[in-house]
Formats: structure tokens, sequence, C-alpha cells
């Protein structure tokens, strides 16, 4: 009587343990897959990870993103004519790239981001600065995907601005860590987060 008792609880306690450990099995596993799944969800929300850095060096957009800064610096200060001459500015850079150093496939997307980046320069020129930030949304867009076809080898941010455009956001590349918004200037100078470092 006294074994079968003995037996009865020896078995009771490895059913006990065994049971333990296929919950933290199974716990284990769901957390695993949960964190796998944010890690999925966070890069497609952003289409990359948040603390992912682009690493291609190259001097030749240099100019350009000079060009670029002064007009996004004008913006946040919210003046209207330092930003179109910025953009004068923007548009010698883009007459003055050297597209020799482009192999063919990237001269083909060179050419295609250039023509649309040019033609928002040249309307930031004429406008007024609410006109102004409307075609610096779009050419943040055109520098970041020429920077991404060609390179840089200045340290930059990408920062994301929600409120922009009624809440659809909008991307800006700075040179500094701290949020200074040229889509809302001093309005809500502080309004933006960083989305990824380059280089």
């Amino acid at each position: 009587m006294k074994n079968l008792v003995k037996i009865s609880i020896v078995a009771v306690v490895i059913l006990f343990f065994t049971a333990c450990k296929n919950d933290k099995k199974e716990t284990d596993l769901k957390e695993g897959h949960s964190n796998e799944m944010n890690m999925e969800n966070e890069h497609d929300m952003n289409g990359t990870s948040a603390d992912m850095a682009t690493d291609q060096k190259s001097d030749l957009t240099n100019q350009i993103v000079e060009s670029y800064l002064q007009l996004k610096n004008a913006l946040v200060t919210d003046n209207q004519k330092t930003a179109a001459d910025a953009g004068k500015d923007l548009l010698k850079s883009f007459e003055s790239f050297d597209m020799t150093q482009l192999n063919d496939a990237q001269h083909k997307e060179y050419m295609e981001i250039a023509e649309t980046a040019k033609e928002h320069a040249e309307h930031i020129i004429k406008s007024d600065i609410n006109h102004q930030r409307e075609h610096f949304e779009f050419l943040s867009t055109d520098i970041n995907d020429l920077i991404t076809l060609v390179g840089t080898n200045k340290t930059l941010y990408q920062v994301f601005c929600p409120m922009y455009n009624n809440n659809k956001g909008a991307i800006w590349l700075s040179e500094i860590k701290e949020i200074k918004n040229p889509f809302f200037g001093s309005k809500m100078i502080d309004c933006g987060k960083i989305q990824k470092q380059i280089n």
C-alpha cells in the first residue's frame, strides 16, 4: 500500500514537471513567433528596419546633398527666399553632377530621378512657402532614391513626420539627430521621428 502511494506521488510529480515543460516550450514558441511577427511588421511599416543604416559611400552626391540640406534648413526657419535660393543651387548641383561615374543601369535611373527632382526644384524657386513644402516632400523622396542608387559619404538621418499631408506622413533627410521639421517649421518644429541612419 505504501509503495502504491509512493508510486502515485512520483507519477503526479513527473506529470506536473512534464506539463510545465510543455507549457514553457509552447510559451517560448509563441513568444518567439510573436517577436518575429513584430519585427516583420516593423519592417513592413517602415520599409526598413528602424536601426538599419545604408552604408554605400560616394562623394558624387555631395553637392546635391548640400544644396538639399540648405533648402531643408530654410524651410525649418520659414524662410521662403533662402529656400528659393537653395532651389537654384540644387538645380546647378544636378547640372554639374558627373554622370560618367555611373554604370548603364545607374545612369538610366539617375536620369529619371534627376528629371523629377529638377522639376520640384524649379517649383520651389518660384513658389510661396506652402507650395515649396509640397514640392519638398517629393524632392526628399527623389534625394533619398538618389542616395540609395549612388550612395553618400555623409552621415544623414531619414526622418518621418506622421502628421504632414493630412496625417499621410512624409520623410525628409537631415544632417543632425535633433528633430527640426521643415514641413511645419516654427508651427510644429519637433514633430518627427528618426527612421534610420544613412552611413
